[in-house]
This record gives C-alpha cells, sequence and structure tokens, in this order.
C-alpha cells in the first residue's frame, strides 16, 4: 500500500493492491463493524460499515459492475490491462508500456542539466538562460523518446499514468504527436524519484491500485 495521505473534505486516500484488496477490506470489517450498504456512486464502490465510517473504492481502469458488487469489483481490478508511463525529472526521463505488470518495453535516458548557482548578476542571468534552455532540451528528447516508444502502442493503451514534475511532464506532453496520448492521461501522480529502469518497474503497484478514501467518525467535514 502507498502511504496515507489527507483527502479533501475529511478522511485519508491511499492505494491497495488489487491482489490485497479482500484482505484489506476484511481489516475494515474488524475495526468498523458489518458492512451495512454498497453502492455504485459515480463508477466507484461505497461501502458504509456499521459504525458510520465510509470506504469508497475506485477502480484504476474502467470496469462493468455486476449484481454483488464487490465481488465484481475485487475481480474486475485484477485484470490485467495495458498501460503507459512517463516519468520526467530535471534531466532524466523514462517511459514504458505495460500489459499489467508485465513491461512490453521502455526507455531510460538521461541529459545533463546544471545545477545551482550562488553567482550574481551577468553571470546568474548567463547560467538561467543557459539551464531553460537546457530543461526546453530535455523535454524535446523526452517527448522524441515517448512519441518513438509510446506512438506504435497508443491504439491498445487503456490509460496513461505520470509521474516526476508536472510541469516538465506537462511540457512533454503538449508535444502535439502526444495529443491522442495525453488524452488518456490519469490521476493521481505516481510518487515517484529519478526516473530509473527499477523506479519504471516498479510504477505498476501504484497505477494497478485501487484508490481508496475512507472517512471515519468524526473526520467528516462541516
Amino acid at each position: 500500500m502507498t502511504r496515507v495521505r489527507p483527502a479533501a473534505g475529511g478522511g485519508r486516500q491511499l492505494r491497495v493492491p488489487p491482489e490485497r484488496l479482500g484482505r484489506w477490506l476484511d481489516g475494515v470489517a474488524t475495526r468498523h463493524g458489518t458492512f451495512a450498504a454498497v453502492e455504485l456512486v459515480d463508477g466507484a464502490v461505497r461501502v458504509t460499515c456499521a459504525d458510520t465510517t465510509e470506504v469508497t473504492l475506485r477502480a484504476p481502469f474502467g470496469w462493468r459492475a455486476g449484481p454483488a458488487l464487490l465481488s465484481s469489483f475485487s475481480a474486475a481490478v485484477r485484470q490485467p490491462h495495458h498501460a503507459a508511463v512517463l516519468l520526467v525529472r530535471r534531466g532524466r526521463w523514462a517511459v514504458g508500456v505495460f500489459d499489467g505488470v508485465d513491461l512490453v518495453v521502455s526507455k531510460v535516458d538521461a541529459r545533463q542539466v546544471q545545477g545551482r548557482t550562488a553567482a550574481g548578476g551577468w553571470s546568474q542571468q548567463r547560467f538561467a538562460r543557459r539551464r531553460a534552455n537546457q530543461t526546453d532540451a530535455v523535454v524535446g528528447a523526452a517527448a522524441e523518446t515517448a512519441v518513438r516508444v509510446l506512438g506504435p502502442h497508443a491504439d491498445e493503451v487503456e490509460a496513461l499514468f505520470t509521474g516526476g514534475d508536472r510541469g516538465l511532464v506537462d511540457d512533454v506532453l503538449a508535444d502535439p504527436r502526444l495529443r491522442a496520448l495525453a488524452a488518456l492521461r490519469r490521476g493521481p501522480a505516481l510518487e515517484v524519484g529519478d526516473p530509473t529502469k527499477a523506479v519504471l518497474l516498479d510504477t505498476p503497484s501504484q497505477f494497478r491500485a485501487v484508490e481508496v478514501h475512507i472517512v471515519e467518525p468524526g473526520e467528516r467535514s462541516a
């Protein structure tokens, strides 16, 4: 599971891997009582516990609800899907296409971006211009990588997940050649460090996970 973070409007949010969802829900029932209601709300499953705790489960990919909501939801989120990943930070980027947890194709690359300097005046201005040019070069190179690696798989990809520096990711996806892929972008952003191959390989643990919003008694906003 990912770290728990506060949610807008009260409660907490976290991501739960699909393979652990059943066990996690068992823990919720143990702590908060039996499930008094299970409803479909705006494409998500909302569970209300005996102590009025509400747990909302949102699937990372589209799914079809069955008569037994929790069972059909749990089965759906375990199914493999084709997803693209784009990670960009200053000086380094990684792209990949996954089939479930399996990495089908990928590319990780880097380009130097000058570090900060304490110099002032004209030196500082020259440094700022050089750094901006280097950053633009990173964006351009990352876009070229995304077009070359992700483009051939655009028709089979169901969603795009991104992480790193949001501004740089936005700049990369502003490339007109990536317009169709950008339209598939899903949130929230992946929590990643420098885009290395190891980091890319670990992203399915986040983008396949169920987004959970849990609100216990006393946590609701007035």
